[in-house]
């Protein structure tokens, strides 16, 4: 690995300064990084990872990689400055021990380290040493190769130093705590995904990783920075104009960049970054971004003469219809709205973005009126179906059908009206609904059968959703609402289970769903509310006993463990004869739900003793976005490319 130039710099031991002990990182775990499940365990190498990100904004790196060994461990490298290694002033120990085993002692603090930073403060390698069973640091730096080990955040071996080296860069390797952990297995695609943003964020960076359990590798490395990212996010989608706007604009002590492009969906996909850090939840940033567009659209359809003087103004719903945008701002002192940085608090970013968006916008517009125009009028429309959707909802409101007091017809209530206990079954067809109501628990496991496919809303605006009578039925049964009236408040069931059968049919059903959640109900998904039901492709009877298996390895197991069943009786097996043979066994395929009785399909499906349930999650939204503007979207091409590449995963193809 190659080791970038090292700009003049007075990052030393004593501009690390330290703050307060390390113990209370394996007690409280999850107050450093959010969770000790899967998103806390991927948090890990984000922390490690965002140090090198952090050298290459400073201008002292241009690589980052991370290599999943098959050990389980991980190693992360950039080849920065590396940590330092002298005595600390403070601590009286090498630098390289203090930061890693010292909470809130990093180079975020003091004068001589980060201007700008995306880690926690000077927690983040910390918490990740005390949260592993070993770590290993590994710095280039001062001529030599130094060389420290640690296990759940303490040395097990003093500051080694190594052979001589010109280069410098850190390397750490660390391997996650099982009893910390409830998984400790990484994710590739995670960290595909995010290595992808970092690369957009980060001009010139050479962002990469490599997978030893399985050979896979990638790399990432975009020039055009977040224009090249707002291209990705709009692949499959077609742009009202080929044009991106794009600013790059240093205010106060932050520097603001953003760019952006219409397209014609719907829905909008803005991305919101603090020091390259993703604000799920947006924060200042993100206000000032929406109060401007709103405001410079809005002037420029006054002057231009598209918008009368009598007329109202656009609001931000009807300016952001169809917007991809990606913020990105860096400052000095970045405050959060809690450690895992899901929303930016600095209220003088509101101001930063404001500025830069209306001059630099207001120009823009200025010197491209044809695209300004088009803009404008996508606002327009948006703002007629907008008032087309809510005369409506308004009158579906009048005749009842959104509230609370009249429930769809179609549904088979639960008696509980404990939302913690409640789950809603949506069943495909009319028979599979009719079995799962007369096998489910009644007292706490409601039943919406669906009429056929649900209409796909990703090529439709709010008033022709709600002239869809299943959709209605849905939003109905759920109780959350929908658009302005939107509320989780109102949800009456904390498990909303899709139940299709495992064939195309059932898929696409899935998929429509799916979309339909995405798009007009994310809270609900967020919120983990949303299960895919995994009903059995086999039912494998022997004798009296009956097996399900889900998928082919599963059937195989069985039919093994029942071939060595009747060989420990004595049985004698003929090699010759067929498997279900050898096993004194029958196998039923299942190819929908309606072939099972209640009994089955409550055993199998809807038990919560036995059933096979998958949260659905919403782990990269930018991820699910380009998958359903792809499968659902107008994009002939994009659809066929993707399924075509996919092909060769499909097993069990129902033709």
């Amino acid at each position: 690995m190659s080791a970038a130039k090292t700009p003049k710099s007075d990052y030393e031991a004593g501009d690390i300064q330290v703050l307060e002990g390390l113990e209370p990182v394996r007690k409280r775990p999850g107050m450093y990084i959010g969770s000790t499940g899967y998103d806390g365990l991927h948090h890990m190498i984000k922390e490690i990872a965002d140090n090198g990100i952090d050298e290459v904004i400073a201008g002292h790196a241009n690589e980052v990689s991370v290599t999943l060994h098959e050990d389980g461990s991980v190693t992360v490298y950039d080849n920065g400055r590396g940590i330092p290694v002298a005595i600390h002033p403070k601590t009286k120990k090498s630098t390289l021990e203090t930061v890693l085993t010292v909470l809130h002692a990093g180079g975020k603090f003091g004068s001589g380290g980060y201007k700008v930073s995306s880690g926690l403060h000077g927690v983040g390698s910390s918490v990740v040493n005390a949260l592993s069973t070993k770590f290993i640091a590994e710095v280039r730096r001062d001529g030599f190769v130094w060389r420290q080990e640690y296990a759940a955040g303490t040395p097990t071996t003093k500051v080694e130093k190594g052979e001589a080296t010109a280069g410098t860069s850190t390397t750490i390797t660390f391997w996650p705590d099982a009893t910390v952990f409830s998984v400790t297995e990484f994710d590739y695609q995670w960290i595909v995904n995010y290595l992808r943003h970092q690369a957009y964020l980060t001009k010139g960076v050479k962002a990469s990783i490599i997978d030893e359990r399985t050979g896979e590798s990638y790399a990432f490395y975009f020039e055009g920075g977040i224009e090249s990212y707002v291209r990705h996010l709009n692949a499959g989608k077609e742009p009202v104009d080929e044009d991106i706007f794009y600013v790059d604009k240093q205010v106060g002590d932050g520097v603001v960049e953003i760019a952006l492009q219409y397209t014609d969906a719907f829905s909008e996909t803005v991305m919101a970054f603090a020091n390259n850090v993703y604000n799920m939840d947006g924060g200042s940033h993100l206000t000032g971004f929406r109060t401007a567009i709103t405001r410079v659209i809005n002037d420029y359809a006054r002057k231009s003469g598209l918008l009368k003087e009598k007329e109202e103004n656009l609001t931000g719903e009807d300016v952001r219809e169809g917007l991809t945008a990606v913020i990105l701002v860096k400052i000095p002192d970045p405050q959060f709205e809690g450690q895992t940085k899901n929303k930016l608090g600095n209220p003088e970013v509101t101001g930063y973005v404001q500025q830069v968006m209306n001059e630099y916008l207001s120009y823009y517009f200025e010197e491209h009126p044809s695209v300004a125009r088009k803009i404008v009028n996508k606002g327009l429309l948006a703002a007629r179906a907008r008032k087309a959707a809510r005369a409506a909802r308004d009158n579906i409101i009048r005749k009842g059908a959104l509230d609370g007091a009249s429930l769809p017809g179609k549904l088979a209530d639960c008696a509980t009206k404990d939302r913690s206990q409640a789950e809603l079954f949506i069943v495909e067809g009319q028979s599979a609904g009719g079995s799962a109501k007369d096998g489910r628990n009644s007292y706490y496991q409601a039943i919406l059968p669906l009429r056929g496919k649900v209409l796909n809303v990703e090529r439709a605006r709010l008033d022709k959703m709600l002239a869809n009578q299943e959709i209605l039925n849905l939003i109905k049964a759920l109780g959350v609402g929908i658009d302005e009236q939107f509320s989780m408040d109102g949800l009456r069931y904390e498990r909303i289970v899709i139940m299709t059968d495992a064939d195309v049919d059932g898929s696409h059903i899935r998929t429509l769903l799916m979309t339909l959640f995405f798009r007009h109900l994310r809270p609900v998904l967020e919120g983990g509310h949303v299960f895919a039901a995994q009903p059995p492709l086999f039912a494998i009877t022997s004798g009296k006993k009956k097996h399900y298996a889900y998928t082919d390895e599963e059937r195989d197991e069985i039919l093994n463990k029942l071939i060595e069943e009747r060989q420990a009786k004595g049985v004698k097996i003929d090699p010759e004869e067929d498997r279900n043979k050898q096993a004194g066994a029958t196998i039923q395929r299942y190819k929908g739900l309606g072939e099972m009785d209640a009994e089955q399909l409550w055993e199998t499906t809807m038990d919560p003793g036995n059933r096979v349930l998958v949260q659905v999650r919403v782990e990269d939204a930018e991820k699910a976005d380009a998958i359903f503007s792809k499968l659902m979207g107008t994009e002939v091409e994009m659809r066929k490319n993707f399924i075509q590449s996919r092909a060769k995963f499909v097993k069990d193809l129902d033709i």
